[in-house]
This record gives C-alpha cells, structure tokens and sequence, in this order.
C-alpha cells in the first residue's frame, strides 16, 4: 500500500495546478461558479489520465484490492481537502458548500471519481 500512498501525492500537484488555472487564468472570463464546474471536470480528466497510468504502471492483484485502493485515496482526499480548508480558515458548512449539487457545486464528482476510477480502470485493463 505504500506505493499507492506514494501515487497519491501527485493527484494533489494536479489539483493545486488545476486550482491555480482556474484562479489565474479563466475564473475572470467565466465567473465564480462556472469556473468551478470547469475546474472540477479538468480535474476529473487529469485524474482520470493520471490514475490509468498508475493502474497500468503498478497494477493491483485484484478486484477487491482495486477497491481498496479507491477507499484509501477517498479518505486521503478528503483528510486533506477538510484538513486543508480549515486550516486556511474556512468553515466545515463552507467546505461542505462545495458539495452542493443544487447550487451548482459539483466537487462532489472528485471524491466520488477518485473512489471509483481505481475499480474501473482495473476492470478495463484486466480483459
């Protein structure tokens, strides 16, 4: 598990430049909320790229271990992204806010992405 750990990291480099796209760059030109569902589906792609390549560098041994490994970024993501936020100041309600689907927050897609990928890509590689 520790090489998975290690795969994590570069996830967070990824949504740090991703973050810092969208802060710098289109977030002026598409308004707040637009740059954010940009921002977090980018970010699905980039991840979606990054964890094939890493399902496909170190694969797992099984179904259940890609599972696993699914649950464990999950809970890595949100320690951090929870950890994170609070320590720049902001709120659980106002991290919870970004999980609000009926606002247009659409973060949610993130963890749910990073808990999931790991499982389908194995299944895809494994045929």
């Amino acid at each position: 598990m520790w090489r998975y750990f290690l795969c994590w990291f570069p996830m967070l480099i990824l949504a740090i430049i991703n973050g810092s796209a969208r802060d710098l760059w289109y977030k002026k030109y598409v308004g707040e909320i637009r740059a954010h569902q940009i921002s977090t589906f980018s970010l699905v792609l980039l991840f979606g790229i990054y964890i094939w390549i890493v399902m496909k560098k170190t694969p797992v041994e099984s179904e259940m271990n890609a599972i696993l490994l699914g649950l464990f970024w999950l809970i890595l993501t949100l320690i951090f992204e929870f950890g994170f936020g609070l320590m720049r100041g902001s709120t659980i309600s106002q991290l919870l806010g970004e999980y609000n689907i009926m606002k247009g927050r659409v973060w949610v897609l993130i963890p749910i992405w990073v808990s999931f990928a790991p499982y389908l890509f194995f299944k895809i590689q494994s045929r």
